[in-house]
């Protein structure tokens, strides 16, 4: 039996990226430090796999993990999204329009972007390069192919004189008319009842009040004005699902099958709370 199992205390995990920070502060800082064990750990892709081996109760997860680890359900409401421009989820080159890319190296740090990035390729663009998968280090990864998928904080401070910028929500966006969730709390099935103890969405108001605090919290990693970060974090980053990008999951769950990025489709299901 795994650890969270037979733990008393939940545990729970979530990548460091500063787009987590108004999720997990609460948890960390504020009125609910000390109840959960929370795991932080810088790529989101790791979550996924604490989730999947059962080492953790919850975990904010990569949405297409959803359909790749058996017996997890959605935590509602609560997400990592963008609804028009999400600035740090992008496709980056030299100068290139993405329709010239012949080569494409892949962020490894989440798989949802990975296989957005797919399906804009194949579906919206109508063609397909090859890919590489690749460490974030933006100039090798330019060196070694014509265009580069980079995710998280260090996609928000790129040289735009120097790369040219494509924005993966805003490119979703114009296709689908949608919005899109990149990351959501996802629990263990059998761990729902624990699952169901955890506020998340009060945890996530309780963050969304300490912006200020959040943002001095990453003075010293990114290099962006504090208001650019504020409008960034208030503004770019969508937490809450509406509908628009509810039915923009579900549209990129149907294209991630239909590539044959994921084996099966299942239905949204959630956590009663």
């Amino acid at each position: 039996m795994s650890a969270a199992l037979i733990d008393s205390v939940p545990r729970i995990s979530a990548s460091s990226y500063s787009n987590t920070a108004p999720l997990v502060w609460s948890f960390l800082y504020g009125s609910r430090r000390g109840e959960f064990e929370l795991i932080m750990d810088n790529a989101p892709s790791r979550s996924a796999e604490l989730l999947r081996e059962k080492r953790v109760d919850a975990a904010l997860v990569p949405v297409v993990e959803y359909q790749r680890i058996e017996d997890i359900l959605l935590v509602p409401e609560v997400c990592v999204g963008a609804k028009e421009k999400v600035r740090s989820v992008c496709l980056l080159t030299k100068g290139e329009s993405l329709t010239d890319v012949k080569t494409v190296s892949l962020d490894v740090s989440s798989k949802t972007s990975v296989a957005l990035t797919k399906i804009v390729f194949r579906e919206l663009l109508g063609f397909e390069p090859d890919w590489k998968i690749a460490q974030p280090n933006l100039q090798k990864m330019l060196n070694d192919s014509d265009c580069a998928l980079l995710i998280g904080d260090p996609a928000l401070t790129i040289d735009e004189t120097k790369y040219r910028k494509f924005d993966l929500a805003e490119i979703w966006k114009s296709f689908t008319g949608f919005g899109f969730v990149f990351a959501m709390w996802m629990a263990n099935a059998e761990r729902a009842k624990v699952a169901r103890t955890i506020d998340f969405a009060g945890a996530l108001d309780e963050g969304l009040q300490h912006l200020d605090e959040i943002i001095a919290n990453y003075e010293t990693e990114i290099s962006l004005a504090r208001e650019d970060f504020k409008k960034y974090l208030s503004e770019n980053i969508s937490y809450k699902i509406d509908e628009s990008m509810r039915k923009g999951l579900e549209l990129y769950f149907d294209l991630a099958f239909k590539h044959r990025l994921i084996k099966s489709l299942k239905p949204l299901k959630f956590i009663e709370l």
